[in-house]
């Protein structure tokens, strides 16, 4: 069944990018509504979160809607929603980018379970992918291929000793985006900052709001979350912008050194790809498959607070 929110969860920050401050408040939504963004500072306007509906930008996702107004850096906001099983959700939103909060989903996830969940009596529709589907960007790559839930196999691959090659394999059912990904922070390397904040980027970024490393060393205090956090985060990303589908996969993504643009770039090919995939009607049992089946209230620390500026979103 469709699932909304009980009751409004709410969320304050800056961006990461644009370093301002926003409010951000997602709204219980009838069945059928789908996720939408609604820009309250320039009259309502209003953003679909759907893979058609994104458009190219630097190291986040955007979304493009109404009289030009947009959202950037929705990718952790979709992937708590994705990872909570919500699927009609209207968010308030004042400002042109999402709070980064501690650089994860795991604040989302907080504040999505607090306020509680509520199933409607509409059936959920799912997208099968029936044949394989694959995008290139010189080394890397990303493809879907059938399962009969959501499955990830993600690799990387930087000279930063404190990141190297990192590969990871997961099964996303039973509320393994809680336990696995929710948590796992942006990162970047230092010797990418200046040029990030040259261009107009990461204004908003902290040691606290991800993981910075230099070379061997990681620079944000703490260190990492899990010895393999990067790749969990690419994870978590990837599960964001699959989100954008505009309904729950039954597929499975393989990433090599995949981003935000090439993850759109594959909903893209699936769409135009009609024998590609289809749509079903999930069973309880497809049901219990899901990201968001199993949730639990998790215990998140509330996000610290630093003067430091030195971050771009992986």
């Amino acid at each position: 069944m469709q699932a909304t929110l009980a009751t409004p969860a709410r969320f304050a920050g800056v961006g990461l990018h644009t370093g301002a401050p926003v409010r951000m408040t997602m709204h219980p939504a009838p069945a059928g509504h789908g996720v939408v963004f609604r820009r309250t500072d320039l009259g309502g306007a209003l953003v679909p979160a759907c893979w058609d509906a994104v458009v190219p930008s630097q190291l986040c996702t955007l979304l493009a809607g109404e009289n030009g107004a947009t959202v950037s850096t929705v990718e952790h906001v979709m992937a708590a929603l994705a990872g909570t099983g919500i699927h009609n959700v209207l968010i308030d939103i004042d400002g042109p980018e999402a709070p980064i909060l501690d650089g994860s989903a795991a604040p989302f996830v907080a504040g999505i379970v607090a306020a509680g969940l509520v199933q409607s009596d509409a059936p959920l529709r799912a997208i099968r992918v029936l044949k394989p589907v694959e995008v290139h960007d010189g080394a890397g790559f990303a493809r879907l291929s059938p399962a009969d839930h959501l499955q990830m196999e993600f690799a990387i691959d930087f000279a930063d000793a404190a990141i190297g090659r990192q590969e990871k394999t997961l099964d996303l059912a039973n509320g393994a985006f809680q336990r696995e990904l929710m948590d796992s922070r942006t990162f970047c390397r230092q010797s990418d900052v200046e040029s990030m904040k040259a261009r107009g980027l990461a204004l908003g970024g902290t040691y606290f709001n991800a993981v910075v490393v230099d070379g061997d060393r990681v620079l944000s205090p703490g260190g990492m979350r899990h010895r393999d956090e990067p790749v969990r985060h690419k994870m978590l990303d990837a599960v964001g912008d699959l989100a954008l589908a505009g309904a729950p996969l039954l597929a499975r993504y393989t990433g090599n050194r995949a981003g935000h643009a090439m993850t759109n770039r594959l909903l893209r090919t699936l769409f135009a790809t009609p024998d590609a995939w289809e749509w079903v009607t999930c069973s309880t049992d497809c049901v219990q498959r899901l990201p968001g089946a199993g949730v639990v209230r998790p215990r998140v620390a509330p996000a610290k607070r630093d003067a430091a500026r030195a971050v771009m979103v992986a």
